[in-house]
């Protein structure tokens, strides 16, 4: 009878205990929870995204500010076949709305139907250069406007003879009153160009919705595509910024243009073509300042293989090791950049 008392306290004291450790058992899952969570998230992915930025607003020059008279001016001479020497081709021709502002073609027919040497480049998002066409000879939008129009293989029209057309139109003769105050002259054709082209973005992608914190917005093979592009394939070395441009010239490797060298004479400028921005770059093939690849994927395959073998080719080029889903991957995260091409209602030409 002495011990029953001492072993049923023996035995309330061992219940307790292991009613204790059952739980701390259940609460540890609880405990371990923020850590699953931690482990979940995708640094390296994260980190590629930081790399990346909007695009921002249209800069816009001084002297040139942007109206909606103007913007609809520049566009109807966009469109007009006058600013041409045999009244045929007009901007729209090489940079049509349809071809994503470019023409689809390798590389360009111009007056009479010369064949041009170079892919006609489009004016997506154009305004954002410093400098323009693939070798960087024009330093303004306003100059490159005026380049084709004069150009003989391209649109081989006087200027001078030009703005005696015009000025035979009573429309424009209004239209250049009103806008800029003024008659019409070389210089005022080049703004009301120029600040049409300036309307002509791509800025709302499933890329940037992305980054502003929409995660479904790009397939899980963009992600994949863009931590190559910022991180195995190194495509972000040149294609970096609001733009994706370094605004830079480089030699890729191909041969049988000078490119930026027919501008600055210097030998260490032979076969450089400036760095293209990729927002819209789906819509633009073919691609490469000839023209020579149809698809995104034969151009990541290109720099894949390390490029061409042109002698001064740039030390950044070398070959990838990217796989075949690797390289599919990086073209999904072009196809994310593309967005919709914008929309231009044709004028009517007086």
């Amino acid at each position: 009878m002495k011990l029953r008392y001492p072993l049923f306290i023996f035995m309330v004291l061992l219940m307790l205990s292991a009613c204790g450790n059952e739980n701390e058992n259940t609460a540890a899952p609880e405990k371990e929870q923020p850590e699953t969570e931690t482990a979940g998230v995708d640094e390296e992915l994260e980190n590629a995204k930081a790399m990346f930025e909007p695009l921002g607003e249209m800069p816009v020059p001084a002297d040139n500010e942007m109206t909606d008279e103007k913007v609809e001016l520049g566009k109807t001479l966009y469109f007009d076949p006058r600013l041409s020497g045999n009244n045929k081709l007009s901007c729209m021709t090489c940079h049509a709305p349809g071809a994503g502002y470019g023409d689809g073609l390798e590389t360009f027919f111009g007056f009479e139907g010369a064949q041009g040497s170079r892919n006609s480049p489009t004016i997506i998002n154009s305004g954002y250069y410093p400098e323009y066409f693939w070798d960087g000879r024009a330093g303004s939008l306003e100059e490159q406007a005026l380049g084709p129009i004069q150009s003989e293989v391209e649109m081989n029209q006087d200027i001078d003879e030009l703005v005696i057309e015009l000025n035979g139109v009573p429309t424009y003769v209004e239209q250049f009153n009103t806008v800029f105050n003024d008659p019409i002259s070389a210089n005022n054709i080049a703004k009301a160009i120029a600040a049409f082209e300036r309307t002509i973005v791509i800025s709302d992608t499933a890329f940037d919705r992305y980054l502003q914190g929409q995660e479904d917005a790009i397939s899980a093979d963009a992600q994949e595509g863009m931590k190559l592009f910022a991180g195995k394939a190194s495509c972000i070395t040149c294609h970096a910024g609001p733009m994706l441009s370094d605004y830079s010239y480089h030699n890729l490797g191909m041969t049988g243009d000078e490119g930026r060298y027919e501008v600055t004479k210097n030998e260490e400028d032979k076969g450089k073509f400036r760095t293209t921005g990729l927002r819209g770059v789906a819509h633009t093939a073919p691609f490469m300042h000839d023209g020579s690849f149809a698809t995104l994927e034969d151009v990541v395959n290109y720099y894949n293989d390390g490029g061409g073998d042109h002698v001064n080719k740039s030390d950044l080029i070398n070959p990838l090791g990217l796989t075949d889903k690797e390289v599919q991957q990086l073209v999904a995260f072009m196809e994310s950049l593309s967005g919709e091409l914008p929309e231009v209602e044709t004028p009517e030409i007086p």
